[in-house]
């Protein structure tokens, strides 16, 4: 017969080993070219998480669609909502969305954050500067709206929002054709279905292809985009990579180049959501930029980062997008400034990723887009 001692030894085991076992349930792994990864989760308990961007001390800033944004604490901690955030329009794709720090957060503390804010018969993409307060009770402070889209208002589709910050500190930010407003995409006098430049004021820089141009907003960079849910520098040239939404098919990779038409909706390599063709049913036109790379059944590609990192050095200079509809992660393979293969990762996963960045230790990270959000860590497994 077990002593007391001996059934609380046995008792103890079985909790150790249960909680092991949830652990390892925890984590998945899976064969990749840069070989077996592990996906771990690094915090939980978000709704619908957007974007993320990494703090110096290695924490994390979140935002949640519904329109809060939080701190990550290195352990997984979640902070209270923070206080200041705009009120947004949270209804269909809208809500907050991206966010970045500031070149120069180590002095300035500053972010710039994008969402959908309200007006009159629905929203409107904007973009807003602020300072970020830690401590005790983290906040936003000096907040003010530096970028608002110009055209017709989103009854909840497509606001686009990526923003990516140049080393010049003049900032890009891309808008939708908010669905409804597919036709003003091919026109300069609104922001629809644009990537637009500005300043860290707002401002227009002088520099831009149509500044001058009677008739045409001069904020715009480049125009005839559909629903551009990722933005990214290439580190090995500065270029600016965008990445979109197609219809039934023709998501689209593109480098993005002053002045030039990206072609939305006159072509594209997919169809009409009822089967008819898009535009003149071509996926080339004079004038118009072609894609680098395209998806064709649609992945509804969001998040993108090019991957600088040592701890996977077989994908060095890759670019990674997450998945929305087909629950992966893309890697693709760049040479020479071109596409030349896709690797498809983390199938099996299960999880809508919204978005991907590369963390301080080498690592890719991960927010999933559900009502019950996690961030993850994808690294090499031990």
């Amino acid at each position: 017969m077990l002593s007391l001692n001996g059934m609380r030894i046995i008792l103890t085991s079985i909790v150790l080993l249960a909680a092991l076992s949830v652990a390892q349930a925890a984590d998945s792994t899976f064969n990749t070219s840069a070989g077996k990864v592990t996906v771990e989760t690094v915090a939980r308990g978000l709704v619908n998480p957007w974007a993320l961007a990494f703090l110096p001390d290695g924490a994390m800033l979140v935002t949640e669609r519904p329109g809060r944004m939080r701190i990550v604490a290195r352990d997984g901690k979640l902070s209270p909502p923070l206080a200041n955030v705009p009120k947004v329009f949270a209804s269909g794709q809208g809500g907050l969305l991206d966010v970045i720090l500031d070149r120069g957060f180590a002095q300035n503390r500053t972010i710039y954050f994008s969402y959908a804010e309200p007006v009159e018969g629905g929203g409107r993409t904007a973009l807003a500067r602020a300072k970020l307060e830690t401590g005790e009770t983290p906040r936003l402070t000096d907040v003010k709206v530096i970028y608002r889209q110009q055209g017709s208002v989103s009854r909840g589709n497509h606001f686009a929002g990526r923003i990516a910050q140049a080393a010049d500190g003049n900032l890009f930010l891309t808008t939708g054709d908010h669905f409804s407003g597919r036709d003003m995409a091919q026109t300069l006098d609104n922001h629809l279905g644009k990537v637009v430049r500005i300043t860290p004021d707002g401002e227009a820089p002088k520099d831009n292809p149509f500044v001058g141009k009677a008739g045409a907003r001069p904020e715009i960079w480049s125009y005839g985009h559909r629903n551009p849910q990722g933005l990214a520098l290439n580190p090995a040239d500065g270029s600016l990579w965008e990445q979109e939404h197609g219809a039934r098919g023709g998501d689209e990779i593109n480098r993005i180049e002053p002045g030039k038409n990206y072609g939305w909706p006159l072509v594209s390599h997919g169809v009409n959501y009822d089967g008819s063709p898009v535009g003149a049913g071509k996926a080339q036109m004079e004038g118009v930029t072609d894609p680098l790379w395209h998806w064709t059944p649609s992945i509804a590609p969001s998040g993108m980062t090019f991957y600088t990192g040592d701890l996977f050095p077989a994908w060095k200079g890759s670019l990674f997008n997450g998945a929305l509809k087909f629950q992966l992660l893309s890697r693709l393979e760049i040479k020479d400034g071109k596409v030349v293969r896709e690797e498809r990762l983390l199938q099996g996963l299960n999880e809508r990723i919204r978005d991907v960045r590369q963390g301080p230790d080498g690592a890719l990270y991960l927010v999933t887009d559900s009502g019950s959000g996690r961030v993850l860590r994808v690294a090499p497994a031990r």
